[in-house]
């Protein structure tokens, strides 16, 4: 039985950069919307020796989710671990899109996969530093609860308490919304995981080179470098080795927690406010 691990959004930056280094030991199973996408991606992990295959998958929807993995487990292989990077920026889509992708998306992944997870499992969902930078009495905690039994309610709330801070923030806020919510229900599910002997982790990453974070570039993420205790953007090995580090067997003890990676970017803002 091959152990294989599910990348999300794996012909982005993040997700590539994790599966070069999860495809040492594991077979690697690319999931994105692109086809063409996916080949190249798959190409180029075969080019170093990886075993590695791809599927289409839309996140949003949920049966397609499950039939991800079902893909994933032919030929009797187990996927031990699963590391959800696919989402949208603020530039990448209306606040409608954003709430599914990131929020609907991220409950479909979890629960196809919570459904066959076992001892050693493990899921590491991406979140973002934006998670981290809401007011929590702005956060419709209460509302995240529908995301799995109501996901249309779900998302219509989150974009409907985005909207407050007018037009040009709208897509924005989604977004740091979604995210806060990647946060609170990865520690939701760390119990349920864990009845089965597996983990669940998020990781926020700040700013980093990648096709996605330089669309936000131009649009806020720059501005951070001021107050940031690290003066660039992250590199997506960097980033790709605390995923990886999450999804593998080693921290057997990391659960229901959030790991924050933004070159101290949070650090920084915190402490210029106070001094």
């Amino acid at each position: 039985m091959t152990q294989t691990t599910v990348i999300t959004g794996g012909t982005g930056g993040m997700g590539l950069a994790t599966a070069r280094i999860l495809g040492r030991d594991h077979r690697i199973v690319i999931a994105d919307l692109d086809q063409g996408r996916i080949d190249q991606a798959v190409s180029d992990l075969t080019g170093l020796g990886i075993d590695a295959v791809g599927f289409v998958c839309d996140i949003t929807d949920g049966s397609a989710a499950n039939r991800l993995f079902e893909n994933a487990e032919e030929g009797g292989h187990h996927v031990r671990a699963v590391v959800h990077t696919a989402g949208i920026s603020p530039q990448m889509g209306t606040p409608d899109r954003i709430a599914r992708i990131n929020g609907t998306g991220t409950v479909n992944i979890a629960q196809a996969f919570l459904k066959r997870a076992s001892e050693g499992d493990a899921l590491v969902n991406v979140a973002s530093t934006a998670g981290h930078g809401l007011p929590k009495i702005l956060i419709p905690f209460r509302s995240f609860r529908l995301a799995q039994t109501d996901p249309a309610s779900f998302e219509r709330v989150i974009v409907k308490r985005a909207r407050v801070f007018g037009k040009k923030l709208h897509a924005g806020i989604t977004y740091g919304l979604s995210k806060a919510f990647v946060i609170w229900y990865t520690r939701s599910l760390a119990g349920a995981f864990g009845s089965k002997g597996a983990r669940v982790v998020s990781v926020s990453p700040g700013s980093f080179d990648t096709a996605m974070g330089k669309l936000e570039k131009d649009h806020g993420a720059s501005e951070f470098l001021k107050v940031s205790a690290i003066k660039r953007f992250g590199h997506p090995e960097e980033i790709a080795a605390v995923l990886a580090f999450c999804a593998s067997e080693a921290p057997g003890y990391l659960t229901g927690t959030d790991i924050l990676v933004d070159g101290g970017t949070q650090a920084g803002q915190e402490f210029r406010t106070k001094h």
